[in-house]
């Protein structure tokens, strides 16, 4: 009896660590688009605001830019930035991938951008991927971190 306990439990620690995967971060994105189509662009920056678990998960959140300003609207990790125009700031690579999520978004509206960024979870600057998806005037951002 006390094996199978223990074995129950590594499985329910293993799938407690899963790291989130590209899957995840387009589910997540797709689910905040779906909501903003039912409930309005409003309801769901009050969602993301108040860190509704449907849209942050650990290291894995989205986030709201607006398409044409690149006005952050919505940050539920960093709330800090929120109101801000950060286009043309550089990760700490130098790369400045928020104009290249507003570009993508306006040429192809879904997509995948690379770039450093500070992990949530590790406190640490990691490479990360996200998932963009456009949505009307406004860019929803998924992403992961790549070990």
């Amino acid at each position: 009896m006390l094996i199978g306990s223990l074995a129950c439990l590594a499985m329910a620690s293993a799938f407690a660590t899963t790291e989130p995967t590209e899957k995840d971060a387009i589910a997540m994105a797709e689910r905040g688009a779906a909501f903003m189509k039912a409930h309005g662009k409003d309801e769901l920056m009050k969602k993301l605001s108040a860190k509704d678990p449907d849209f942050v998960q650990g290291e894995l959140y989205v986030d709201m830019r607006d398409l044409k300003t690149g006005i952050v609207l919505a940050h539920p990790i960093n709330p800090s930035i929120v109101g801000k125009d950060l286009t043309d700031v550089p990760d700490p690579s130098g790369k400045k991938y928020r104009r290249e999520i507003i570009e993508l978004a306006a040429k192809s509206g879904k997509g995948w951008v690379d770039y450093m960024y500070k992990n949530p979870v590790s406190g640490k600057i990691e490479p990360k991927t996200t998932y963009i998806l456009r949505v009307n005037d406004v860019v929803l951002e998924a992403g992961i971190y790549k070990k």
